[in-house]
């Protein structure tokens, strides 16, 4: 497998096409099938110019050869009917095989994207993803086009007249194939050294500009409350600059590799017509012979022709699937382990055994042979100052990164010896800015438990204090929410994450200070939900207010990946020179003089 040195990528079109190939294999069928037809097409194309020049001679000789004239005639029309009918069964079927592959593409693409780490979603843009796959899914199209029914042709059309020529006069054979693997050496020189590269840059920006627009947009309420419209407009416009500058670059490269190659075919129309007519004037061809000539290079013409832009084709669409054909090529960051099992859930005791963990990039580790552990039912706050390793903590429990050394286990079970899936279904999590989908009220709190009843549904909104709310909406139950829950209130899309959490009714939760930055009354709704769904669960609460935690079985403090205190809210108040002690009256004092101002 060779390489690309710079990157540590395959070279891209060995990738792509092994990519494509790939795909192909799982329609054997109907590749051989489209294959076939064409192959029949453009036979009967090759064999049109023969009897075209049959024609001229039968014409030529009088009246008297009319039946020679009508069986020419008649043979072209046949011919001619082969080519359309060969060329419409071609495309009906690739039709067919081509929408089946780019949607198997589509799906692997996204199936692989949801399951690469959290790290690989945190660096890079959805737009520019999004970007990716959709581009990677057209030029597949186009790739598909170009090899069956451009590039197969034309391999066909250059062997077979060149033979036909040869076997007529070696020396115009030797002149057609000579011109042709001139030309076709050219335009893949061209192709691959002098455009590809500036192709593929002008695709990264093309990926950057995706990015940068879905960047602004998705973060427009920010832009409009500090008036910054003219600033975006001002940082796209560089983007896009950048990405006129490569774009255009790429494009007039293919427009010199262009004129290189009609400069070849203008050498060859001149030899093939130099040599047709001296083979004539010296009595070695008739008036019928320089027809058919004539009229087989005007084919073989075309078919180099297009050769240029077909390899130019083909050129593009490596180089706009390289990008997602990288993607499937990546590793998934925390895969199941082979033999994974499904995880099963009684108690919900969380055990850190001696866990020693680090992010990749960092070169001292966050958690170093850190124990833990935390009992089944019981309810445990979080908390410490930022980067202390709070969030960090539950990430690991729910595996979206894996320990270094050492292990975590719920129930006795390792979290890296079960499916991922089946682990998460263990686990609620109600986050501090919950996401919501698109979709209407109901699909999100019943996405944890997506066979849920409309009547579970609505159980489920009323204990998170959220069925009130929704029936005010004009359409209750079916109300899209828009985009990440933009049309609901913080403290509606708090109560719908909640009641989501009640409906997956998973025995470990996770709360990540869910009550933050809310009115007093919505705080209030929510506490009681809260409280309600704690019940009989084994609970994390991350708290950034302490005022959260005082009713925690116990509280952890974090300080640099160590559990530095622990125990009940008062008993860690009783403890003069402790750091929750000192964390509490901090805040006591910040509220006190927020009161005052």
């Amino acid at each position: 497998m060779s390489l690309d040195i710079q990157t540590g990528r395959r070279e891209p079109f060995r990738a792509v096409l092994g990519f494509t190939f790939r795909h192909w294999t799982r329609q054997p069928g109907q590749v051989a099938w489209v294959a076939g037809v064409t192959i029949a097409a453009t036979l009967a194309e090759l064999f049109t110019p023969v009897y075209a020049g049959r024609l001229v001679d039968a014409v030529a000789s009088g009246v008297d050869s009319m039946d020679a004239v009508l069986w020419a005639l008649g043979a072209m029309m046949v011919l001619a009917a082969i080519m359309v009918l060969g060329r419409h069964f071609a495309f009906v079927g690739l039709t067919v095989m081509t929408l089946r592959t780019m949607s198997d593409v589509a799906l692997e693409a996204f199936a692989r994207l949801q399951r690469f780490s959290t790290d690989w979603h945190a660096n890079n843009f959805a737009g520019s993803t999004v970007r990716k796959i959709t581009r990677g899914m057209w030029a597949l199209d186009l790739l598909t086009d170009t090899i069956l029914i451009a590039l197969l042709p034309s391999l066909v059309i250059l062997l077979g007249m060149t033979a036909v020529l040869a076997w007529h006069w070696p020396a115009m054979g030797l002149v057609v194939a000579l011109g042709a693997l001139v030309y076709i050496g050219l335009t893949l020189a061209l192709s691959l050294r002098f455009v590809a590269p500036a192709a593929r840059l002008g695709n990264a920006w093309d990926t950057r500009l995706g990015g940068a627009l879905a960047d602004s947009i998705t973060c427009n309420p920010v832009v409009k409350a500090y008036g910054a419209e003219t600033r975006e407009d001002l940082r796209l416009a560089t983007v896009v600059s950048k990405w006129s500058q490569r774009t255009g670059r790429a494009w007039l490269r293919g427009t010199w590799s262009g004129t290189g190659q009609n400069l070849v075919l203008l050498v060859l129309r001149a030899a093939v017509i130099g040599l047709v007519i001296w083979l004539w004037a010296n009595g070695q061809a008739s008036p019928g012979d320089v027809a058919f000539v004539l009229t087989a290079y005007a084919v073989v013409h075309g078919y180099l022709r297009d050769v240029g832009q077909h390899v130019h084709n083909l050129q593009r669409s490596v180089n706009d699937m390289e990008e997602l054909v990288w993607m499937h090529d990546l590793p998934y960051g925390v895969p199941d382990r082979k033999g994974a099992v499904a995880m099963g859930v009684t108690a919900g005791e969380i055990a850190f055994e001696n866990v020693t963990f680090h992010y990749g990039g960092h070169h001292d580790p966050l958690y170093r042979d850190f124990s833990l552990t935390i009992r089944g039912g019981e309810k445990v706050g979080l908390v410490g100052r930022s980067g202390s390793g709070k969030t960090t903590f539950v990430k690991l429990v729910q595996r979206l990164y894996d320990v270094t050394s050492g292990r975590i286990a719920i129930d006795g079970q390792d979290i890296a010896d079960v499916t991922q899936d089946s682990l998460r279904r263990q686990i609620a999590i109600v986050q501090q800015e919950p996401v919501l989908f698109h979709r209407s009220l109901a699909e999100n709190i019943a996405y944890g438990r997506p066979g849920a009843s409309q009547a579970q549904i609505e159980q489920a909104a009323q204990l998170a204090n959220a069925h009130d709310f929704i029936m005010r909406l004009p359409k209750g139950y079916a109300t899209l929410v828009g985009e990440r829950g933009i049309k609901l209130s913080g403290g509606e899309r708090q109560r719908v994450a909640l009641a989501r959490a009640f409906l997956a009714d998973a025995p470990i939760l996770i709360l990540d200070e869910a009550t933050s930055s809310l009115d007093s009354e919505s705080e209030a709704l929510i506490q009681q939900a809260i409280e309600r769904l704690m019940e009989g669960r084994t609970t994390i609460v991350i708290a950034h207010r302490l005022s959260t935690v005082r009713a925690m079985d116990r509280i952890l403090v974090f300080d640099r990946g160590q559990v530095v205190e622990e125990g009940p809210h008062e008993a860690l108040l009783t403890r003069e020179d402790g750091a929750y002690r000192a964390l509490f009256e901090k805040q006591v004092s910040e509220l006190a003089k927020g009161l005052a101002a």
